[in-house]
Parts: structure tokens; sequence; C-alpha cells
């Protein structure tokens, strides 16, 4: 279970809000970056408390892990924000979302065959010094 499926409390199973030091806490993200996803457009509206403090939902935080994924397949910061915006757009954008995590996902699998690619050649030079050390080839 991850860090934040595992933070539900209360007597319904789930937390009305989180603040922002509690989601950075769950994240691994800074206060200042959960603010600027929000500046950006990269978060949804984030429902604030009759002091204005931030009050992150469960679904922001589903969002957050959401982004994470994405940012992981290295999809540009400008993708991911127009990902967002064609969320909120609605149903009607689902073709052009599907289109954009289609293209990441093709940016990925390049990525992992040329890692795998570089795996191998690392082997090979791994294994050679083990046999030019006088160790054994691994």
């Amino acid at each position: 279970m991850s860090a934040i499926a595992s933070t539900a409390t209360g007597t319904s199973g789930t937390r009305a809000h989180h603040t922002i030091s509690e989601v950075a806490a769950l994240t691994g993200l800074s206060a200042h970056t959960l603010r600027w996803y929000e500046r950006i457009g990269l978060m949804p509206h984030v429902d604030r408390s009759h002091t204005g403090q931030r009050r992150f939902s469960e679904r922001d935080l589903g969002w957050l892990a959401f982004v994470g994924k994405l940012r992981l397949t290295g999809m540009p910061v400008a993708d991911m924000v127009r990902y967002a915006e064609l969320v909120r757009e609605g149903d009607h954008t689902r073709e052009e979302r599907r289109a954009l995590l289609e293209t990441t996902r093709r940016d990925v699998l390049t990525r992992i065959t040329e890692l795998q690619d570089t795996l191998a050649v690392l082997d090979i030079k791994i294994s050679h010094y083990g046999t030019v050390c006088g160790g054994t080839p691994t």
C-alpha cells in the first residue's frame, strides 16, 4: 500500500482534507512544488479553508500520485499541464488525452530499449574487468 493510500483515517475511513505540509510529507514534493503545480494549472482547483489554507482531498492525492507517474515517464511539464486542462474540459477530450498518453508510452518504450542496450554494454564491460582483474566474469 502506498504512503498516500495508507493515510486514510476517521470514522468513515477517509479524511476530508490534508494540509500542504501533510501532502508534502506524503508525496515527497515540497510545498513550493505543490504551490507551483497549482499555479501552472497542473493541479486542479484545491479547496481552501475559511482562513485561506489549502485543503487537499483524497482525490487530490490520487491526482498527485498520477502526476508523479507522468513525471517518471519523462513527459514534459507542458504536456502534463495540457493533459490536466483536457481533463478539466470534460469527456469530449478523451481521444486527445489518450493520444497524449499513447505518445508518452511510445517514448517510454524507446527509453526502455535504450536503457536495455546501455545495460548490456555495462554488463560486457563489468565482465571484462572481472576477467582482466583476475576475478571471475559475472
